[in-house]
């Protein structure tokens, strides 16, 4: 989902040449103007031979294994993806003077302290939080240019529909009337997708280095987050059924509370994300959007 918007926000600067990469096709439905290379970032050979023939200025990594109960269970892919994939990026970039921007999590902290600024003492619960502070290690001990930019529930739509998160999960299960367990007791800031799309090319463009903060101005409960949803979209939020992180029994650990202290992003990077409520107004568009070109044969 992040890639597609970065490719997207990318296309309205000047005097940028994008290569966008992934494993398999396309899967972004605009693909003019760029130039697309399938890559599996875990293959050493592959990054190395696609940095030696494009010698970008700058990389974005949006990559990572997130399924944090996945990686509880995985140690072998998780580590692949989230710390060997990171190292084969450093390597690359020292060769060629690129600057690195890479995505990483408010998981990193142990949520006993929320809302967290920059500097805060990262204390990972999980082996998906552990490896992404270890991604961030290689990258702080590191000879390359690099900012990290934290971030927090990413949601948004993106333009096959393949990928859910809490927005449209919700919306969907409660427009077929399904009953959804929602969690009570963990507090997020959720992140729309073109927000940090847009902190990430800042950071780009304004050669910023360092860790940044980058997630929506409110943080609030899961449950509020699908009653919110409910409440926008018109729909029935009886069906939502609150319930305890204790009650999932889930196999990794979460940090119960939190969000993100804005500051140096705002400062920085000039990030000034939307409300909520203005998100899921740009949610909604995208969405008819996307029932229309549907509806013109594009399936």
């Amino acid at each position: 989902m992040l890639g597609q918007k970065l490719i997207y926000a990318l296309l309205k600067q000047d005097n940028v040449r994008i290569i966008a990469t992934s494993i398999g096709g396309n899967r972004t439905r605009e693909k003019e103007g760029y130039i697309y290379e399938s890559l599996d970032i875990t293959d050493r050979v592959g990054v190395e031979q696609l940095f030696a023939k494009y010698q970008p200025d700058a990389v974005i990594n949006t990559a990572a294994f997130t399924n944090v109960d996945g990686c509880e269970k995985d140690h072998e892919v998780c580590d692949r993806l989230n710390i060997d994939a990171v190292s084969y990026l450093i390597q690359e970039c020292e060769k060629h003077n690129t600057h690195l921007v890479h995505i990483s999590t408010d998981f990193v902290f142990d949520g006993e302290a929320g809302p967290y600024k920059e500097t805060d003492v990262p204390n990972p619960l999980s082996y998906y939080a552990e490896s992404k502070y270890k991604a961030e290690l290689l990258l702080e001990k590191s000879n390359i240019r690099w900012a990290i930019i934290r971030t927090i529930i990413i949601f948004g739509v993106v333009d096959d529909l393949n990928r859910s998160n809490v927005v449209l999960w919700t919306k969907n299960a409660l427009e077929k009337g399904q009953t959804i367990n929602v969690i009570n007791d963990q507090y997020r800031a959720p992140t729309l997708a073109e927000d940090l799309a847009d902190a990430c090319v800042a950071a780009v463009m304004k050669n910023a280095e360092g860790i940044y903060h980058v997630a929506g101005k409110e943080i609030y409960c899961i449950l509020d987050i699908a009653c919110r949803v409910a409440e926008y979209f018109g729909l029935d939020a009886s069906h939502i059924n609150p319930i305890t992180s204790e009650s999932l029994k889930q196999p990794a650990k979460r940090p119960p509370y939190t969000g993100f202290i804005l500051d140096k992003a705002i400062r920085d990077l000039d990030f000034h994300p939307h409300t909520f409520e203005e998100s899921l107004g740009i949610i909604a568009a995208q969405l008819k959007r996307n029932a229309e070109w549907i509806a013109k044969g594009n399936a």
